[in-house]
Order: structure tokens, then sequence, then C-alpha cells
């Protein structure tokens, strides 16, 4: 049997490590979490920068892992957009998901809807998403609580995840963003951490 792939062994800690955050997450550990996300953000650039540059998934997770630590995320953004920015992020949804959260982050409201144009092609998904961040850009609270609330349903329906944790991350990363814009909080659901 081969040895995967470095790129792979990074994306599967990144992963396993997330999960772990996501359960503490969950069970209202949130120092515990702090230390397990921190450490997944880490292995998902190291899986990117092992993959190649169409693996735009992995800048996703790392921004998502850092801003659900609740650390600084703004050299991570940077990096993101430097990244997700060249000649192979053109037409990708998901390199559009990864700038928008990015320009989010660095402050640029202007930016965030320009790259959410791009993620719309991407399917219903990454529309709903699209949504809520096109409403944090323009500060628009009832925009903002209609998009959320659709993301969390979506989740509240799953049958898996990809950490195996029920648990709505997209929403808890925009969270992290729109909260302090301002913007209504979390609703109370089972995919979400406890108040």
């Amino acid at each position: 049997m081969s040895t995967p792939a470095p790129h792979k062994i990074a994306l599967d800690e990144a992963i396993a490590l997330e999960g772990e955050g996501h359960r503490l997450l969950m069970a209202g550990d949130r120092a515990a979490a702090a230390e397990r996300l921190g450490a997944a953000a880490d292995r998902y650039r190291a899986s990117w920068e092992a993959a190649g540059p169409t693996a735009f998934g992995r800048l996703v997770g790392l921004l998502k892992a850092r801003l659900l630590a609740g650390a600084d995320a703004r050299a991570d953004a940077d990096y993101v957009l430097e990244a997700a920015g060249g000649d192979a992020a053109a037409g990708s949804p998901v390199a559009s998901y990864a700038r928008a959260f990015a320009v989010l982050v660095t402050g640029d409201a202007a930016a965030a809807r320009d790259a959410v144009a791009g993620m719309r092609a991407g399917g219903e998904a990454f529309t709903r998403t699209a949504d809520a961040l096109q409403a944090t850009a323009d500060g628009d609270a009832g925009a903002y609580s209609a998009a959320l609330a659709a993301m969390v349903a979506d989740f509240e329906g799953r049958d898996a995840h990809l950490t195996g944790v029920p648990i709505a991350d997209t929403a808890l990363m925009l969270d992290a963003l729109a909260h302090p814009r301002g913007l209504p909080g979390l609703p109370t659901s089972p995919v979400l951490p406890p108040a």
C-alpha cells in the first residue's frame, strides 16, 4: 500500500483536529476548542501549501478554524488573499468564497461584494453563504438574519458533516465577522454551541 501524499496527510490531520474542536465547542469548552482549532488552521495551511494552486477549500478551512478559535485572523486573511488571487482562482466559486471571508476579516466590504458575486455559480449552498456575506458587507440586519436562519436550517437537515460533528460551522464563522459589525446573533439550534 502506498503512503498518502503529504497534502492528504495534512488535510486528514486538519479535519481530525477540527472535529475535536467542534466537539469541544458543542460541549461548551471554548478554551480547549480554541487550541484544537488553532492547530487545525495550521494543518489546513500546510495542506494547501503541499497540494497545489487549486485546493481552495483548504484556504476556507484555514480561515474557518482560525475564526472559530477566536483568534486574530488578519494574517491568515492576507495569506488567503494572496493565495486565492491568481489565475488559478479565476472562475472558482470556492476561491471566491475564501476571498469573500478574507476581505471581510480585513474590513474591506466593497471587495467582499465583488468576491460574493463569484460564489453564486457554485450552487445552492454557495448562494446561501453568499447572501449572508453580502448582508454582512452591507450591514443589512434583516437580510443577514434571514440568510443565517436558512443556513442553520440547512445544517440541521444534513445527515453528514465533514468533521463528523453536527455543527453549523459556517454560521459560526459568519457570526465571528457579523457580531463586531452589530448584526444579530446566532439563533438557538441543536447544531450550534450553547450560548
